[in-house]
Protein backbone atom coordinates (compact mmCIF):
# COMPACT_ATOMS: atom_id res chain seq x y z
CA UNK A 1 0.00 0.00 0.00
CA UNK A 2 1.17 3.21 -0.90
CA UNK A 3 0.43 7.08 -1.04
CA UNK A 4 1.06 9.15 -4.09
CA UNK A 5 1.14 13.13 -3.54
CA UNK A 6 0.75 15.26 -6.62
CA UNK A 7 0.79 18.82 -6.26
CA UNK A 8 -0.78 22.28 -7.95
CA UNK A 9 1.46 21.65 -11.47
CA UNK A 10 0.83 17.81 -11.59
CA UNK A 11 -3.03 18.36 -11.72
CA UNK A 12 -2.71 22.03 -12.94
CA UNK A 13 -4.06 20.98 -16.50
CA UNK A 14 -7.10 18.37 -17.70
CA UNK A 15 -4.16 16.84 -19.64
CA UNK A 16 -2.12 16.36 -16.89
CA UNK A 17 -4.88 15.01 -14.54
CA UNK A 18 -5.51 12.09 -17.52
CA UNK A 19 -1.92 11.24 -16.46
CA UNK A 20 -2.12 11.00 -13.36
CA UNK A 21 -4.97 8.98 -13.50
CA UNK A 22 -3.26 6.47 -16.01
CA UNK A 23 0.17 6.52 -13.64
CA UNK A 24 -1.96 5.82 -10.45
CA UNK A 25 -3.94 2.88 -12.29
CA UNK A 26 -0.86 1.51 -13.60
CA UNK A 27 -0.18 -1.26 -11.21
CA UNK A 28 -2.71 -3.16 -8.71
CA UNK A 29 -1.19 -2.33 -5.44
CA UNK A 30 -3.75 -0.27 -3.15
CA UNK A 31 -3.23 3.44 -3.01
CA UNK A 32 -4.23 6.68 -1.56
CA UNK A 33 -3.88 9.62 -3.72
CA UNK A 34 -3.52 13.21 -2.31
CA UNK A 35 -4.22 16.04 -4.27
CA UNK A 36 -3.23 19.29 -4.16
CA UNK A 37 -5.34 22.51 -5.69
CA UNK A 38 -5.54 23.28 -9.82
CA UNK A 39 -2.29 26.05 -9.76
CA UNK A 40 -3.31 28.86 -9.14
CA UNK A 41 -6.39 28.41 -7.18
CA UNK A 42 -5.47 29.01 -3.55
CA UNK A 43 -3.71 31.81 -4.74
CA UNK A 44 -6.82 33.46 -6.24
CA UNK A 45 -8.68 31.74 -2.95
CA UNK A 46 -6.27 34.08 -0.70
CA UNK A 47 -6.84 37.34 -3.23
CA UNK A 48 -10.56 36.90 -2.74
CA UNK A 49 -10.49 36.52 1.32
CA UNK A 50 -8.25 39.31 1.12
CA UNK A 51 -10.81 41.76 -0.77
CA UNK A 52 -13.73 40.43 1.17
CA UNK A 53 -12.10 40.97 4.53
CA UNK A 54 -12.15 44.73 3.44
CA UNK A 55 -15.53 44.36 2.16
CA UNK A 56 -14.74 45.24 -1.24
CA UNK A 57 -17.58 43.61 -2.84
CA UNK A 58 -17.14 44.51 -6.65
CA UNK A 59 -13.35 43.47 -6.63
CA UNK A 60 -13.99 39.97 -4.79
CA UNK A 61 -16.58 39.74 -7.75
CA UNK A 62 -14.70 40.49 -10.30
CA UNK A 63 -11.88 37.90 -8.25
CA UNK A 64 -14.55 34.85 -7.90
CA UNK A 65 -15.98 35.53 -12.10
CA UNK A 66 -11.79 35.30 -13.32
CA UNK A 67 -10.88 32.34 -11.03
CA UNK A 68 -14.22 29.99 -12.00
CA UNK A 69 -14.33 31.63 -15.61
CA UNK A 70 -11.82 28.90 -16.31
CA UNK A 71 -13.11 25.91 -15.14
CA UNK A 72 -15.56 25.96 -17.47
CA UNK A 73 -12.93 24.85 -20.14
CA UNK A 74 -11.35 22.84 -17.73
CA UNK A 75 -14.36 21.02 -16.95
CA UNK A 76 -15.22 20.63 -21.28
CA UNK A 77 -11.68 19.42 -21.59
CA UNK A 78 -11.34 17.00 -18.87
CA UNK A 79 -14.57 14.92 -19.44
CA UNK A 80 -14.81 12.91 -22.75
CA UNK A 81 -18.86 12.19 -21.78
CA UNK A 82 -21.99 14.50 -21.76
CA UNK A 83 -22.99 13.30 -18.29
CA UNK A 84 -19.26 13.46 -17.15
CA UNK A 85 -19.23 17.60 -18.15
CA UNK A 86 -22.63 17.69 -16.83
CA UNK A 87 -21.37 16.64 -13.60
CA UNK A 88 -17.76 18.76 -13.65
CA UNK A 89 -20.18 21.99 -14.42
CA UNK A 90 -22.30 20.87 -11.56
CA UNK A 91 -19.28 20.46 -9.07
CA UNK A 92 -18.02 23.51 -10.04
CA UNK A 93 -20.99 25.80 -9.80
CA UNK A 94 -21.09 23.88 -6.27
CA UNK A 95 -17.99 25.73 -4.88
CA UNK A 96 -18.43 28.60 -7.11
CA UNK A 97 -21.95 29.62 -5.08
CA UNK A 98 -20.33 28.95 -1.80
CA UNK A 99 -17.60 31.53 -2.18
CA UNK A 100 -20.16 33.62 -3.86
CA UNK A 101 -22.30 33.71 -0.96
CA UNK A 102 -19.73 35.87 1.16
CA UNK A 103 -19.62 38.33 -1.03
CA UNK A 104 -21.50 41.16 1.56
CA UNK A 105 -21.38 39.45 4.20
CA UNK A 106 -21.54 41.54 7.25
CA UNK A 107 -18.38 39.86 9.27
CA UNK A 108 -15.74 38.01 7.14
CA UNK A 109 -12.13 37.69 9.13
CA UNK A 110 -9.82 34.42 9.55
CA UNK A 111 -12.27 31.36 10.38
CA UNK A 112 -14.18 32.45 6.49
CA UNK A 113 -10.82 32.91 4.87
CA UNK A 114 -9.81 29.25 6.37
CA UNK A 115 -12.94 27.99 5.18
CA UNK A 116 -12.30 29.85 1.40
CA UNK A 117 -8.44 27.75 1.13
CA UNK A 118 -9.38 24.38 1.68
CA UNK A 119 -11.87 24.48 -1.26
CA UNK A 120 -9.43 24.28 -3.41
CA UNK A 121 -8.46 21.04 -2.99
CA UNK A 122 -11.77 20.32 -2.45
CA UNK A 123 -12.76 20.92 -5.92
CA UNK A 124 -9.80 19.49 -7.72
CA UNK A 125 -10.53 16.13 -5.43
CA UNK A 126 -14.14 16.14 -6.48
CA UNK A 127 -13.30 16.81 -10.31
CA UNK A 128 -10.78 13.93 -10.19
CA UNK A 129 -12.86 11.26 -8.92
CA UNK A 130 -16.09 12.06 -11.26
CA UNK A 131 -13.25 11.78 -13.92
CA UNK A 132 -11.85 8.11 -12.87
CA UNK A 133 -15.50 7.23 -12.27
CA UNK A 134 -16.28 8.27 -15.82
CA UNK A 135 -13.17 6.22 -16.99
CA UNK A 136 -14.93 2.78 -14.99
CA UNK A 137 -11.52 3.01 -12.61
CA UNK A 138 -13.00 1.52 -8.73
CA UNK A 139 -12.08 4.61 -6.42
CA UNK A 140 -13.46 6.10 -3.67
CA UNK A 141 -13.29 9.85 -2.23
CA UNK A 142 -12.23 9.91 1.42
CA UNK A 143 -13.02 13.47 2.77
CA UNK A 144 -9.80 14.80 4.53
CA UNK A 145 -11.76 16.39 6.93
CA UNK A 146 -13.21 13.37 8.13
CA UNK A 147 -10.00 12.05 9.57
CA UNK A 148 -7.31 15.22 9.52
CA UNK A 149 -7.37 17.11 12.75
CA UNK A 150 -4.33 19.41 14.50
CA UNK A 151 -4.38 20.44 18.04
CA UNK A 152 -4.23 23.21 20.04
CA UNK A 153 -0.68 24.32 19.41
CA UNK A 154 -1.38 22.92 15.72
CA UNK A 155 0.18 19.87 15.61
CA UNK A 156 -1.43 16.83 13.68
CA UNK A 157 -2.86 14.17 16.28
CA UNK A 158 -1.35 11.09 14.65
CA UNK A 159 -3.35 8.23 16.52
CA UNK A 160 -6.39 10.41 15.90
CA UNK A 161 -5.74 10.38 12.09
CA UNK A 162 -4.66 6.61 12.08
CA UNK A 163 -8.25 5.80 13.53
CA UNK A 164 -10.35 7.67 11.22
CA UNK A 165 -8.42 7.29 8.31
CA UNK A 166 -8.98 3.04 8.94
CA UNK A 167 -12.86 3.88 9.72
CA UNK A 168 -13.21 5.21 6.04
CA UNK A 169 -11.29 2.85 4.28
CA UNK A 170 -13.55 0.46 6.17
CA UNK A 171 -16.44 2.37 4.19
CA UNK A 172 -15.10 1.46 0.75
CA UNK A 173 -13.58 -2.04 1.94
CA UNK A 174 -13.28 -3.28 -2.36
CA UNK A 175 -11.72 -0.26 -3.94
CA UNK A 176 -7.80 0.34 -4.93
CA UNK A 177 -8.04 3.90 -4.97
CA UNK A 178 -8.72 6.06 -2.49
CA UNK A 179 -8.76 10.08 -3.57
CA UNK A 180 -8.33 12.75 -0.80
CA UNK A 181 -7.12 16.47 -0.39
CA UNK A 182 -3.88 17.61 0.71
CA UNK A 183 -3.18 20.99 2.52
CA UNK A 184 -6.92 21.06 4.55
CA UNK A 185 -7.68 19.80 8.36
CA UNK A 186 -10.10 20.38 11.28
CA UNK A 187 -8.37 22.41 14.32
CA UNK A 188 -8.58 21.81 17.78
CA UNK A 189 -12.05 23.53 17.47
CA UNK A 190 -13.74 21.77 14.34
CA UNK A 191 -13.06 24.36 12.34
CA UNK A 192 -11.94 24.35 8.75
CA UNK A 193 -8.41 24.95 9.02
CA UNK A 194 -5.20 23.97 7.20
CA UNK A 195 -1.96 22.22 7.55
CA UNK A 196 0.07 25.33 6.55
CA UNK A 197 3.93 23.91 6.97
CA UNK A 198 4.48 21.71 4.34
CA UNK A 199 0.81 21.50 3.06
CA UNK A 200 -0.17 18.46 0.65
CA UNK A 201 3.26 16.99 1.07
CA UNK A 202 2.60 17.05 5.46
CA UNK A 203 -1.07 15.03 4.12
CA UNK A 204 1.11 12.76 2.08
CA UNK A 205 3.84 11.62 4.88
CA UNK A 206 0.93 11.94 7.78
CA UNK A 207 -1.25 9.77 5.87
CA UNK A 208 1.65 6.94 4.85
CA UNK A 209 2.74 6.89 8.65
CA UNK A 210 -0.23 6.78 10.21
CA UNK A 211 -1.20 3.62 7.81
CA UNK A 212 2.84 2.84 8.11
CA UNK A 213 2.84 1.89 4.17
CA UNK A 214 5.55 0.76 2.33
CA UNK A 215 6.17 3.96 0.54
CA UNK A 216 4.94 7.83 0.19
CA UNK A 217 5.78 9.06 -3.09
CA UNK A 218 6.07 12.87 -3.56
CA UNK A 219 5.18 13.89 -7.26
CA UNK A 220 6.58 17.30 -8.58
CA UNK A 221 7.80 18.67 -11.91
CA UNK A 222 11.85 18.48 -10.20
CA UNK A 223 13.94 14.77 -10.96
CA UNK A 224 13.72 14.32 -7.23
CA UNK A 225 16.28 16.14 -5.09
CA UNK A 226 19.92 17.69 -6.49
CA UNK A 227 23.08 17.78 -5.13
CA UNK A 228 22.98 21.48 -5.43
CA UNK A 229 20.16 24.33 -6.34
CA UNK A 230 20.02 23.72 -10.64
CA UNK A 231 18.45 27.20 -10.41
CA UNK A 232 21.94 28.73 -9.39
CA UNK A 233 24.89 26.06 -10.35
CA UNK A 234 25.96 25.53 -13.66
CA UNK A 235 26.24 21.34 -12.51
CA UNK A 236 23.86 19.54 -10.52
CA UNK A 237 22.86 15.86 -10.58
CA UNK A 238 19.81 13.98 -8.74
CA UNK A 239 20.84 12.23 -5.32
CA UNK A 240 19.15 8.75 -5.99
CA UNK A 241 19.14 7.99 -2.01
CA UNK A 242 19.52 9.80 1.19
CA UNK A 243 18.90 9.80 4.71
CA UNK A 244 16.19 11.41 6.50
CA UNK A 245 18.58 13.07 8.94
CA UNK A 246 20.13 14.66 5.30
CA UNK A 247 16.86 15.46 3.73
CA UNK A 248 15.66 16.86 7.08
CA UNK A 249 18.62 19.48 7.07
CA UNK A 250 18.46 20.41 3.08
CA UNK A 251 14.80 20.98 3.42
CA UNK A 252 15.39 23.34 6.79
CA UNK A 253 18.14 25.35 4.87
CA UNK A 254 16.43 25.89 1.77
CA UNK A 255 16.13 23.07 -0.67
CA UNK A 256 12.38 23.90 -1.71
CA UNK A 257 11.06 20.21 -3.04
CA UNK A 258 10.02 19.37 0.55
CA UNK A 259 9.55 21.24 3.66
CA UNK A 260 11.11 19.66 6.63
CA UNK A 261 8.21 19.36 9.05
CA UNK A 262 6.76 16.69 6.01
CA UNK A 263 10.13 14.66 6.75
CA UNK A 264 9.50 13.83 11.19
CA UNK A 265 5.97 11.37 10.31
CA UNK A 266 7.80 9.05 8.15
CA UNK A 267 11.17 8.99 10.02
CA UNK A 268 8.80 8.44 12.79
CA UNK A 269 7.39 5.43 11.62
CA UNK A 270 10.35 4.28 9.50
CA UNK A 271 8.37 4.58 5.86
CA UNK A 272 10.35 5.76 2.85
CA UNK A 273 9.75 8.48 1.46
CA UNK A 274 10.22 8.80 -2.45
CA UNK A 275 10.88 12.20 -4.94
CA UNK A 276 9.38 11.45 -8.68
CA UNK A 277 8.58 13.85 -11.06
CA UNK A 278 5.16 14.03 -12.84
CA UNK A 279 6.78 15.11 -16.62
CA UNK A 280 9.29 11.84 -16.51
CA UNK A 281 7.46 9.11 -14.51
CA UNK A 282 10.16 7.12 -15.92
CA UNK A 283 13.40 8.74 -13.55
CA UNK A 284 14.07 7.13 -10.64
CA UNK A 285 13.77 9.78 -8.47
CA UNK A 286 15.09 10.15 -5.09
CA UNK A 287 14.44 8.01 -1.85
CA UNK A 288 14.76 9.37 1.51
CA UNK A 289 15.17 6.72 4.42
CA UNK A 290 16.93 5.01 7.77
CA UNK A 291 19.83 3.93 5.82
CA UNK A 292 23.34 5.94 6.71
CA UNK A 293 24.99 7.70 3.84
CA UNK A 294 28.39 6.34 3.15
CA UNK A 295 29.89 9.35 1.23
CA UNK A 296 30.94 12.29 3.19
CA UNK A 297 29.43 14.89 1.18
CA UNK A 298 25.81 14.17 0.10
CA UNK A 299 24.18 18.24 -0.90
CA UNK A 300 24.12 22.16 -0.78
CA UNK A 301 22.01 24.36 -0.02
CA UNK A 302 21.35 27.78 0.90
CA UNK A 303 18.68 29.87 3.00
CA UNK A 304 18.25 33.68 2.10
CA UNK A 305 17.09 36.69 4.05
CA UNK A 306 19.19 36.11 7.58
CA UNK A 307 20.45 38.59 10.23
CA UNK A 308 23.32 38.27 11.56
CA UNK A 309 23.50 38.94 15.50
CA UNK A 310 26.35 39.86 17.07
CA UNK A 311 26.03 39.95 20.92
CA UNK A 312 28.65 41.14 23.32
CA UNK A 313 28.32 41.35 26.91
CA UNK A 314 28.60 44.88 28.49
CA UNK A 315 30.75 43.18 31.52
CA UNK A 316 34.09 41.36 30.90
CA UNK A 317 34.40 37.78 31.88
CA UNK A 318 32.79 35.14 33.36
CA UNK A 319 29.23 37.12 32.82
CA UNK A 320 27.39 34.16 34.74
CA UNK A 321 23.63 34.44 32.73
CA UNK A 322 24.50 36.17 29.99
CA UNK A 323 23.63 33.15 27.43
CA UNK A 324 20.19 32.48 29.54
CA UNK A 325 19.25 36.08 29.12
CA UNK A 326 19.54 36.08 25.77
CA UNK A 327 17.58 33.73 25.11
CA UNK A 328 14.93 34.34 27.24
CA UNK A 329 14.42 37.61 25.37
CA UNK A 330 14.69 35.92 21.70
CA UNK A 331 11.99 33.10 23.40
CA UNK A 332 9.94 35.99 24.62
CA UNK A 333 9.21 37.14 21.00
CA UNK A 334 9.02 33.43 19.57
CA UNK A 335 12.39 34.04 17.62
CA UNK A 336 13.78 30.79 16.51
CA UNK A 337 17.56 30.74 16.24
CA UNK A 338 19.30 29.13 13.22
CA UNK A 339 23.09 29.40 13.90
CA UNK A 340 24.91 30.08 16.88
CA UNK A 341 28.49 30.74 17.68
CA UNK A 342 29.96 31.50 21.69
CA UNK A 343 33.17 32.66 22.97
CA UNK A 344 33.38 34.02 27.06
CA UNK A 345 31.71 37.28 26.82
CA UNK A 346 29.97 37.05 23.38
CA UNK A 347 27.69 35.16 21.02
CA UNK A 348 26.81 35.53 17.34
CA UNK A 349 23.71 33.76 16.07
CA UNK A 350 21.65 34.37 12.89
CA UNK A 351 17.76 34.22 12.92
CA UNK A 352 15.52 34.01 9.74
CA UNK A 353 12.43 35.65 11.06
CA UNK A 354 13.67 39.53 11.35
CA UNK A 355 9.68 40.95 12.41
CA UNK A 356 10.25 41.55 15.68
CA UNK A 357 14.34 42.39 15.27
CA UNK A 358 14.05 46.06 16.57
CA UNK A 359 12.35 44.63 20.08
CA UNK A 360 14.74 41.92 20.24
CA UNK A 361 17.62 44.90 19.53
CA UNK A 362 16.24 46.99 22.35
CA UNK A 363 15.95 44.62 24.93
CA UNK A 364 19.33 43.23 24.34
CA UNK A 365 21.48 46.36 24.32
CA UNK A 366 20.03 46.78 28.01
CA UNK A 367 22.48 44.45 28.73
CA UNK A 368 25.21 44.19 25.91
CA UNK A 369 26.48 45.85 22.87
CA UNK A 370 24.62 44.48 19.79
CA UNK A 371 25.78 44.66 16.38
CA UNK A 372 23.28 43.67 13.45
CA UNK A 373 24.30 42.31 9.44
CA UNK A 374 20.77 41.88 7.61
CA UNK A 375 20.64 40.46 3.84
CA UNK A 376 23.11 37.20 4.96
CA UNK A 377 22.57 33.60 3.61
CA UNK A 378 23.70 30.68 5.23
CA UNK A 379 25.21 27.67 2.96
CA UNK A 380 24.56 24.71 4.77
CA UNK A 381 26.43 21.52 3.54
CA UNK A 382 25.05 18.37 4.27
CA UNK A 383 26.58 14.81 4.33
CA UNK A 384 28.27 12.12 7.21
CA UNK A 385 30.15 14.73 9.33
CA UNK A 386 30.71 11.65 11.82
CA UNK A 387 33.45 11.60 14.07
CA UNK A 388 35.68 9.46 12.50
CA UNK A 389 35.49 11.22 9.60
CA UNK A 390 38.70 12.85 8.25
CA UNK A 391 39.53 15.21 6.15
CA UNK A 392 36.21 16.47 4.85
CA UNK A 393 36.28 19.66 6.77
CA UNK A 394 39.79 20.64 5.12
CA UNK A 395 38.25 19.88 2.14
CA UNK A 396 35.56 22.36 2.56
CA UNK A 397 37.55 25.12 4.18
CA UNK A 398 40.28 25.13 1.39
CA UNK A 399 37.19 25.31 -1.49
CA UNK A 400 36.40 28.85 0.96
CA UNK A 401 39.59 29.86 0.62
CA UNK A 402 38.54 33.26 -1.20
CA UNK A 403 35.17 33.99 0.40
CA UNK A 404 34.46 36.16 3.04
CA UNK A 405 33.27 33.91 5.75
CA UNK A 406 31.06 35.19 8.80
CA UNK A 407 30.16 32.38 10.80
CA UNK A 408 30.73 28.63 10.93
CA UNK A 409 28.84 25.96 12.61
CA UNK A 410 30.20 23.00 13.25
CA UNK A 411 29.56 20.07 15.35
CA UNK A 412 26.11 20.31 16.50
CA UNK A 413 24.88 18.17 13.90
CA UNK A 414 26.78 15.45 12.15
CA UNK A 415 25.08 15.71 9.24
CA UNK A 416 25.51 19.72 8.79
CA UNK A 417 28.19 22.29 8.74
CA UNK A 418 26.70 25.61 8.14
CA UNK A 419 28.83 28.77 6.80
CA UNK A 420 27.15 32.25 6.99
CA UNK A 421 28.57 34.93 4.11
CA UNK A 422 26.91 37.61 2.51
CA UNK A 423 23.72 37.07 0.38
CA UNK A 424 25.87 39.28 -2.52
CA UNK A 425 28.05 35.79 -2.70
CA UNK A 426 26.19 33.23 -2.32
CA UNK A 427 25.71 32.08 -6.16
CA UNK A 428 29.64 32.04 -6.54
CA UNK A 429 29.60 29.96 -3.61
CA UNK A 430 27.22 27.98 -4.08
CA UNK A 431 29.37 26.97 -7.85
CA UNK A 432 32.67 27.11 -6.12
CA UNK A 433 31.65 24.79 -3.65
CA UNK A 434 30.10 22.53 -5.99
CA UNK A 435 33.15 21.87 -8.02
CA UNK A 436 35.74 21.62 -5.63
CA UNK A 437 33.56 19.19 -3.14
CA UNK A 438 31.78 17.41 -6.00
CA UNK A 439 33.86 17.66 -9.54
CA UNK A 440 37.42 18.32 -8.53
CA UNK A 441 39.73 14.94 -8.39
CA UNK A 442 40.26 14.97 -4.68
CA UNK A 443 36.43 14.42 -4.20
CA UNK A 444 35.49 11.04 -2.77
CA UNK A 445 33.67 9.34 -5.97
Amino acid sequence: MKVLKFGGTSVGKPDRMHSVAKLISSTPDIKVVVLSAVSGTTNALVDISNKLTKKDTKAAEEAIANLFGPYKAFVEELYSTAEGKSKGHAIVKTYHDLIKSYVGAANFGDKETRLFLAQGEIISTNLFQEYLSEQGYSSALLPALEFMKTDADNEPMLDYIETKLNEQLAKHPNKSLYITQGYVCLNSDNEVDNLKRGGSDYTATLVGAALQMDEIQIWTDIDGMHNNDPRIVKRTFPIPEISFDEAAELAYFGAKILHPTCIRPAQVRKVPVRLLNTMHPEQKGTVINNRPADRDITAIAAKDGITAIKIKSSRMLQAHGFLRKVFEIFEKFKTSVDMITTSEVAVSLTIDDAKNLDLIIAELKEFSNVVVDLDQTIICVVGNFGRGKVGTSKRLFDALEHTPVRMISYGGSLFNISILIDGNSKNETLNVLNEKLFFHEEAVK
